[in-house]
Parts: C-alpha cells; structure tokens; sequence
C-alpha cells in the first residue's frame, strides 16, 4: 500500500514537473528557458527534476518510452500466422495520443507542442535519435526472431520510415492550422497508402511460427 502510494506521488510530481516545462517552452521556446527556472516553479530543486528527467529533452519526450515498448510488445506479441508488418499496422493505425483526442483544449495543446519541437534544434535532433533507438530495438527483435540481419535492418528502417514520415507529416498539418478530426482522418488516410506499399514486400515477411 505504501509502495502503491509512493509511486502515485512520484507520477504526479513528474506530470507536474512536464505540464509546467511544456506550457514555458511552448511561451518562450525551448531553448530560451532554463531547467532552473522549470524547476523554480515546480518547487523543487534543479537536481530533482533531473532525477525525473535525466536531459532537458526528456521534459518534452518523457512518454516515448512507454511508447516504443507498445509498439515492441505488439510485434512480439503477435499472433502465430501474423507478419510482422501487419502487428506494425495495427499499432501504427490505432488511435492515441493527443492526436486522438477531439477537446479543444488538447488540440491547442497539441498545437503548441508541435510548435515548440518544430522550432528547436535540440528537440528535433533529439527526436531523431530517439526513433534511432527504435529502429535499433525493432531491428533486434525481428533478428531475435530468427531473421537474417541485414534483412532485419531493412524491415526495421521501412517499417519505422513510415511512423517517421506520418509524424513529419502530421506536423506539418499541424503547422499549416490543421485541427482534429481533419488531420487524424488524413494521417490514418497516408498511413494506409503508405503500409499498402509496405505490403507488396513485407507482407509474407517475419510471418510468426506456430
């Protein structure tokens, strides 16, 4: 119970700690504003925000860990008969995050996110690496699995090109004035089109034993 307890208070510290570094970056840009400064008015100490977040990017990115072991579990988990593509596509075409959200608030929200990311360099290249990290860890499970490695590289960076590419794209919705439901309907729309593609390759790839 204790335990329980604790770890409710450490997640509420860390949202806390996020939605305040989010709105000042989103007000001044994430370069302008100072890990200290987040932290004065979380009212913790600087050394406290690091122990929740080891990077300054991590503010921004925090629940991307979660998300790649999301997408990893459902292509590790799929069913036997089930190519590996095709859990990809499930996980890719499923609805969530902000994205998936209709209030106004999250829209705008989602908006001022995408704007803080499009106008950091740091962010940006931050960004990069982390989908690195996921190409590395899909590329590794497939290998695992028992396909070559080469062939495993490939399938990783085609499959990960497509979340790459429908995140650039959705950004650039957002951008350009895009709100939900329109943008989620167009993403889902270039999802498709692009794992149709994917298919005429992938499709009888990694196909999981029984």
């Amino acid at each position: 119970m204790a335990e329980g307890l604790r770890e409710r208070k450490k997640q509420q510290m860390r949202q806390q700690i996020a939605e305040i570094a989010r709105r000042r970056f989103a007000e001044d840009g994430f370069e302008r504003v100072t890990v200290a400064e987040i932290a004065r008015e979380a009212e913790v100490s600087e050394k406290t925000v690091f122990n929740y977040f080891p990077t300054k990017e991590d503010l921004v990115y925090w629940q991307l860990e979660s998300f790649e072991q999301a997408l990893l579990g459902t292509v590790r988990d799929r069913a036997a008969g089930e190519s590996a593509l095709s859990a990809f596509a499930r996980f890719v075409l499923a609805p969530r995050g902000m994205l998936g959200e209709v209030d106004e608030a999250t829209r705008e929200e989602l908006a001022a996110l995408t704007r803080t990311i499009a106008t950091s360099p740091a962010l940006l290249a931050r960004e990069q690496q982390i989908f690195e990290g996921y190409t590395r860890s899909l590329a590794a499970l497939l290998e695992a699995e028992g396909a070559p490695h080469v062939q495993s590289w490939v399938a990783a960076n085609a499959m990960m090109g497509v979340h790459r590419s429908l995140v650039d794209y959705a950004r650039r919705r957002i951008l350009d004035g895009a709100r939900h439901p329109a943008i989620a309907a167009a993403v889902r729309a270039e999802a498709e089109e692009a794992l149709a593609l994917l298919e005429r390759g992938l499709g009888a790839y990694a196909v999981k034993a029984g």
